[in-house]
């Protein structure tokens, strides 16, 4: 034991809930509120050292509160902490206190709320502190300082958006000054970034939850701090690694002496609040059977359980007990101090908790006994453990950290601007991306002759290839229902994609590559599209962000069911495009003026050349590429643009003809994608006769021009009336989105359901039957056969334009309507149903009801 080492713990009365039962501990409820905590500072760890209790006068009275997040200052005099005030009786948890941070200076026996304003303290849930180097600090918080703004750039007010579960307002990562001021936010995701601790490099590593479209996924991340290079670290692809293949999440990531990341592993969801005790390999690897590319052929695993005996997390009993948290000791030693409770079970023959044995844990059903957590010093080398605070029956030491100096983590300094980032860019308001292939999937050439070849505009001609632009999608922050209250039915057929916007288009330069301006501190996805403006793939599921002023590099796409390292530049393979082999020289077959240095993409040539590309609301090609001073000739140049509709455009006049980081395409199905079925479509002779007319609602409509009732043309109707299944939705988004029953005319005239008698599995025809199975016959002793409706499938599908071939096959070349809807209005109907057919994309637009 090392006597002169303080620490410090939270000692806790076990959570329970309001009805008296354990509490769950929910990973993706970080600001749940337990009271009953309180923080005690040992001067040695030693059990007869005297415990201090350093929060007792941080509130007035006697009503309990909670603590949580124990962090240490680098010199080990300093103790960082989230605390959150005594509830008051009578106010509705939006009106309670906030979880707010505060600090304990051991050398002058100190406490201090960081913020100490009481207004700008209760501003936001502020959750998890860290130190950084230079003694700022990074916390976790619902105050989305920047994306509060940005929304008011956008004619929105400001508010914190809801989680993409749409429960809880989204924490995200912030940072402030020591006392206090200048909070900045540093990133962006749609969910929670939560539990953040500064690595020996001075990134910081946080934990992200992943959950666009319920993707679900809860994994180590990494940012600098000033909030640039985010990147996936570990573990996207290892949320099962629990007992039996069983779920479970990384909590309190903080970095070992040896480099390794020191995790508990729980259960996301439990009411025993212990686990594993787990080292990640996060250097090695990405997922726990996923090496990084320069530790290719590792078998792994990335991840290691402490613990010589077995520890389970999935529920069963638990034979070598369970462990809450642990701090690694910074002394040489391979120790922890660690919250630890023993395997109890409730002893069948008198009703006692009892120790485990085998044969207790052998009986049927046996009752696992409420946890008894106390502090312990755990020694990795040999799994020993020794008491350092004994357990007590309903009382849990739920966190502890030893006060010793350690090395500061290396510090990272805020980028110069005109310097470290172009100041052009910072003032723009813009990052940029460059894709050094879009062909790039996972290392692996997807061109069937290899990039070269796809770049050559000889041997693979313009209208050849697949990818010819790149979509760029934000996300949009939902409200809570106190500002806007929304209905499933607002979001449309699906709620999956939530709500979106456009930021615009790029061209694709012929060898996949990429290279343009992103609007900054916002969450945005990709998309590639064919010539078309439709998705080719599978949807980008992950958001990415940029800093203002920052320049990322990514080497291509994946799949989603590709655990290769995606999202971590230092771990993939080598981009498959190796760019231009030459000083000075065109690409092959290239214009001459776009000459190009040694390994340089062609988007690298183009943007040294002629600037970063910025993007556009339209889809504009202009064949910049091919040499058209000898044998080839330029392809005809094409646009797509929001003016030539015949309807409303979905973006301001300026952004159509001076794109800036505040333009955004917002489709709404009512405003923008329904009034294309009603654009007159007469087609007129030279004296401006009417000799056919292609409206939509003309023939896809219950009544012709008479006003008599028809069945609409391919069982479609694009009328729009409010919709009998939906009253928020018009008859024209049901009919497309939706399955409907085939209709005719009976006899009468009246137009009804179609019905057809039912089948089995093998063709034959269905009659009714009575209970017992025997045939229910009709007044003329004829079997009644079961009659059906004939399902037609809807038109449209929420998984993009390529999914709904139904639609789009007609309009094509050769097709039936062939002409009748004009390319800008295919490209808008496309991008829509890309970004997930919302019934609004803006949640302010929706009527109040």
């Amino acid at each position: 034991m090392v006597v002169d080492l303080p620490i410090a713990y939270i000692q806790r009365t076990l959570p329970t809930d309001d009805q008296g039962n354990p509490a769950i501990e929910d990973i993706l409820l970080p600001t749940a509120f337990n009271p009953g905590a309180r923080i005690f500072l040992k001067d040695r760890a030693t059990p007869s050292a005297n415990a201090v209790d350093i929060t007792q006068g941080a509130f007035s009275g006697n009503d309990p509160y909670d603590v949580k997040g124990l962090e240490v200052s680098s010199d080990g005099q300093r103790l960082l902490f989230s605390m959150r005030a005594p509830e008051i009786p009578g106010l509705d948890e939006e009106d309670q206190p906030t979880w707010n941070i505060w600090e304990y200076d051991l050398t002058t026996s100190n406490l201090r709320r960081i913020i100490t304003s009481d207004i700008n303290a209760e501003g936001g849930q502020d959750l998890d502190p860290v130190y950084l180097p230079d003694g700022r600090i990074v916390f976790s918080s619902n105050r989305q300082r920047r994306s509060k703004a940005i929304l008011l750039d956008d004619n929105k007010p400001q508010f914190a958006g809801l989680e993409e579960d749409l429960n809880d307002e989204a924490l995200v990562l912030h940072v402030m000054e020591p006392d206090g001021t200048n909070i900045q936010q540093l990133t962006f995701n749609q969910s929670h970034d939560l539990q953040p601790t500064v690595l020996s490099d001075g990134r910081i590593l946080f934990n992200r939850w992943d959950n666009i479209a319920n993707r679900d996924n809860i994994s180590l991340y990494t940012v600098k701090p000033d909030g640039s290079e985010l990147s996936l670290h570990y573990g996207y692809h290892s949320q099962d690694t629990g007992t039996n293949n069983t779920q479970a999440a990384f909590y309190q990531p903080r970095q070992a002496p040896d480099g390794r990341i020191l995790i508990s592993l729980k259960p996301r969801q439990n009411d025993r609040y212990g686990g594993d005790i787990v080292l990640i390999d996060g250097e090695n690897f990405t997922d726990i059977n996923q090496p990084v590319y320069s530790n290719n052929g590792a078998t792994g695993p990335g991840q290691l359980s402490s613990a010589l005996l077995e520890v389970t997390i999935d529920g069963s009993p638990s034979p070598h007990g369970e462990f809450s948290a642990a701090f690694p000791f910074n002394d040489g030693t391979d120790r922890l101090l660690v919250s630890w409770s023993q395997c109890r079970v409730i002893n069948p023959d008198n009703g006692l908790y009892t120790a485990c044995t085998d044969s207790l844990l052998a009986t049927p059903n046996i009752q696992l006994a409420p946890p008894l957590y106390g502090l312990w010093v755990y020694n990795l080398e040999n799994q020993s453990q020794q008491p350092l605070i004994q357990p007590e029956e309903g009382i849990m030491y739920s966190e502890a950290v030893t006060m010793e100096p350690t090395t500061a983590p290396t510090f990272i300094p805020e980028p110069v601007i005109g310097v470290d980032v172009d100041a052009t860019l910072v003032s723009e308001s813009v990052g940029v991306l460059h894709i050094r292939s879009v062909y790039d999937l996972d290392g692996t050439d997807s061109t069937p002759a290899g990039i070269s070849v796809m770049a050559d505009p000889q041997q693979t001609p313009v209208d050849q290839r697949p990818a010819r632009f790149l979509r760029i999608i934000k996300a949009v922050a939902i409200p809570d229902d106190d500002l806007v209250d929304l209905d499933n039915s607002d979001f449309g057929r699906s709620r999956a994609q939530l709500m979106r916007e456009i930021i615009g288009y790029v061209p694709i330069e012929p060898d996949g590559s990429v290279k343009t301006k992103i609007p900054a501190d916002i969450a945005f996805s990709l998309e590639v599209v064919d010539a078309e403006g439709k998705r080719i793939g599978e949807r980008h599921q992950n958001w990415l962000q940029l800093r203002p002023g920052e320049e990322q590099e990514c080497r291509g796409c994946h799949s989603s069911s590709s655990e290769l390292p995606h999202g971590r530049l230092s771990a993939q393979a080598p981009s498959v495009n190796n760019g231009s082999l030459a000083n000075g020289i065109p690409f092959p077959n290239s214009e001459p003026a776009l000459f190009a240095d040694l390994g340089e993409s062609m988007a690298e040539t183009y943007s040294r050349i002629n600037g970063v590309r910025s993007p556009s609301v339209d889809i504009i090609f202009d064949d910049e590429w091919t040499d058209d001073s000898g044998a080839l000739t330029k392809e005809p140049s094409f646009a797509y643009r929001y003016s030539d509709l015949s309807s409303a455009a979905p973006v301001t006049a300026p952004c159509q003809t001076n794109w800036t980081s505040l333009c955004r395409t917002i489709i709404h199905y009512e405003d923008h994608i329904h009034p294309i079925w009603e654009v007159n479509r007469e087609v007129l002779d030279i004296n401006n006769n009417v000799i056919d007319n292609h409206t939509c609602t003309l023939c896809h409509n219950t009544r012709d021009n008479n006003n008599v009732l028809q069945v609409p043309d391919a069982q479609l109707d694009l009328t729009g009336s409010a919709s009998p299944d939906e009253a928020d939705h018009l008859i024209s988004y049901r009919e497309l989105l939706f399955n409907d029953a085939e209709q005719e005319l009976d006899i009468n005239g009246a137009l009804i359901d179609r019905l057809v008698q039912a089948t089995d599995g093998n063709g034959n025809p269905l009659f009714q039957t009575d209970s017992d199975g025997n045939l229910v016959l009709d007044i003329n002793g004829n079997p009644i056969p079961i009659m059906v409706t004939v399902n037609v499938n809807a038109a449209m599908s929420t998984n993009g334009a390529l999914s709904s071939p139904r639609f789009f096959a007609p309009f094509a070349s050769g097709g039936s309507h062939e002409n009748y809807l004009s390319d800008a209005e295919l490209k808008l109907i496309s991008e829509w149903l890309d970004i997930g057919a919302q019934y609004y994309n803006n949640p302010f637009d929706v009527p109040i009801n």
